[in-house]
């Protein structure tokens, strides 16, 4: 008999059965005073009031102060709004740092108030192989996704991402994307962070041709961008065939992207979806925090370490390549020896894309359409303007 079930009976057996209080202390094995203590509990509020009362003390000293659940429940509310990470850690990335509980009390509190949705167990966190490039531009990541307008036009978002930090290299959207603009974004992108010493993408064929056969079942040419690696020395790496989760950092920023896009007006036209694009950027390289970062945001971790760079071996010699581009005075820059230095490249050549070969003091700059060697220089470290040989 349950101690709920023997109280009531004790109770009715003295009240309606005529027992005394002695003999049902016999018969239940229980104190006279337990007995005392139930019947006067039955005469204040019936025979509910009899039943076992909790031990849980009607305060709790480490309880989360109100102030701090409610302002859980609205950050939650706000960043699920924003279609924004809103787990325990990207909650506790924002309170206020005196008064902040732990993340495990967070996710505690966004359980009892039912904003957790149950989801099946996952492999533990030990049993993850994580792979990651040691620098900055050691590797970028390259993919594309689909997303529609508010008419139901279909485009595509092509994105490049930084392997070691996760940063948001360029996001824009097209219509198709095509060999050209796979080229062209990466060029672009290059144009602002430098060459990467490798790129990772899918065997997609606006990204390799390893895979395609022509009409006279040879293999076909190297795509543009394809050769552009070849010519800098950049490293082409692909993944497996039929095997997605080599590329499983930029899947995984898909999943953020299209959440937040969910959350957005939907665009009309690939003008107002490459501003939302621009604006994701920013928010996920500098304001979200990432829990493979150690809680820092891509953008702190990307400047935190020395850029790696791709090398190209000319005559024995493997020297560093930089992606550059011609200023309007016909020079590139370059930091040598601690000091940004000028070198003349000549206006004949302004605007161009040219690669700089750096070994040492000595330089080549090839014109990037051509193939031609158009400067070469000796640095001369006491002067900041170097002119070519």
């Amino acid at each position: 008999m349950n101690t709920s079930n023997q109280n009531r009976v004790i109770i009715l057996s003295i009240a309606e059965g005529g027992l005394s209080v002695a003999e049902a202390a016999t018969r239940f094995n229980v104190s006279q005073r337990w007995i005392y203590t139930l019947l006067a509990r039955y005469k204040a509020g019936g025979i509910d009031a009899v039943d076992p009362r909790s031990r849980r003390p009607h305060t709790n000293p480490n309880a989360t102060d109100p102030t701090t659940v409610e302002a859980i429940l609205t950050l939650r509310e706000d960043l699920t709004t924003a279609g924004l990470d809103a787990g325990a850690e990207s909650i506790w990335d924002r309170l206020d740092t005196e008064t902040r509980p732990s993340p495990a009390t967070i996710w505690r509190i966004l359980t009892r108030h039912d904003k957790i949705t149950p989801q099946p167990h996952k492999r533990p966190r030990s049993s993850w192989h994580r792979f990651e490039a040691a620098a900055p531009n050691e590797t970028w990541q390259s993919d594309f996704t689909h997303w529609t307008l508010e008419d139901g036009t279909d485009t595509e978002i092509i994105s490049w991402l930084d392997d070691h930090s996760r940063l948001l290299l360029h996001a824009t959207a097209y219509a198709r994307i095509t060999g050209s603009i796979v080229t062209d974004t990466f060029t672009t992108t290059m144009d602002i962070y430098g060459p990467p010493a490798s790129t990772l993408t899918d065997n997609g064929m606006v990204y390799t041709t390893r895979f395609a056969r022509g009409n006279d079942g040879q293999p076909r040419q190297p795509n543009g961008f394809e050769q552009l690696l070849a010519d800098m020395g950049i490293t082409q790496k692909n993944g497996a065939a039929n095997h997605p989760t080599t590329q499983g950092k930029i899947e995984r920023y898909h999943q953020t992207l299209k959440h937040w896009l969910s959350a957005q007006p939907r665009a009309r036209n690939l003008d107002e979806l490459n501003t939302q694009l621009a604006q994701f950027t920013d928010i996920y390289n500098t304001q979200r925090p990432h829990r493979a970062l150690g809680r820092r945001t891509p953008a702190q971790v990307y400047t935190a370490t020395i850029k790696a760079e791709p090398t190209k071996e000319i005559g024995h010699t493997f020297w560093r390549v930089r992606y550059d581009r011609v200023d309007k005075d016909g020079k590139i820059t370059l930091r040598y020896a601690g000091k940004l230095r000028h070198l003349g490249i000549g206006r004949a050549h302004i605007g161009s894309r040219l690669l700089l070969l750096i070994h040492g003091p000595n330089t080549m700059a090839i014109d990037r359409n051509t193939g031609e060697i158009i400067a070469e220089h000796a640095i001369d470290s006491t002067k900041n303007y170097q002119p070519k040989k």
